[in-house]
């Protein structure tokens, strides 16, 4: 007669195929979480000092053939998109988006940045106020926050471009800095220059400072 005992694994077999398979699902979600950011890292780090121009996809499809090889980074949405050449980030933005009201915002940003609502736009004087997601782990930094995570490589005299309703306008970098996240002061600027504030939560994937960087617009 058969030891049917002997027929099922032993219980350390189990055990250890259960802990592997932790193991594995748990570098699958470190994997799936952390790739889009290092990604982008390493994107920057292999185009070095290299910066593409910025055009409309109608001047890339009327480049010349002399010079088809230099790059174009083409906006995602030229009806209202931002462009950051140095580190690549293009996005499309939402407009008149309620910034206090994250049920509203959390949604909008899985798919661009936002146009933070009562702030000016482009076209008119004043300070045009762009936030990504402030995610609480590096989770949601990845799935809301990837375009502005190199955020931080900018500095001053580097290029933002914003396209609203076809036009492109051109910004220029004034100031970067960390502040705390009651500092709400940079949302509403009003003057008659015409400035963008860009927001994000800084260090990625934490809710302890946000980086705000302010950009003059300039005459391309």
């Amino acid at each position: 007669m058969y030891d049917l005992r002997q027929l099922l694994p032993r219980t350390s077999d189990w055990r250890l195929l259960l802990g592997g398979s932790l193991i594995a699902i748990a570098l699958l979600i470190v994997i799936a979480t952390f790739l889009p950011l290092l990604w982008q890292e390493v994107t920057y780090y292999n185009q070095g000092k290299s910066v593409p121009k910025v055009g409309s996809a109608q001047e890339k499809n009327s480049q010349s053939k002399e010079a088809s090889h230099e790059e174009i980074l083409v906006p995602v949405d030229e009806e209202f998109g931002i462009v950051i050449p140095k580190i690549r980030a293009n996005s499309r933005i939402h407009a008149d988006v309620d910034w206090q009201d994250a049920s509203v915002y959390q949604k909008i940003l899985q798919t661009g940045v936002a146009q933070a609502r009562g702030t000016s736009t482009p076209d008119n004087p004043g300070n045009m106020f762009l936030f990504s997601h402030s995610g609480v782990d590096f989770y949601e930094a990845a799935r809301y926050n990837a375009e502005f995570y190199l955020l931080g490589k900018l500095e001053v005299g580097d290029e933002i471009d914003v396209f609203y309703k076809g036009q492109k306008y051109l910004y220029t970098v004034r100031e970067t800095k960390t502040v705390n996240p009651d500092e709400i002061e940079y949302i509403n600027n009003p003057g008659k220059a015409k400035t963008v504030t860009l927001m994000t939560c800084w260090p990625a994937g934490t809710t302890y400072k946000r980086l705000i960087v302010i950009a003059d617009q300039t005459t391309p």
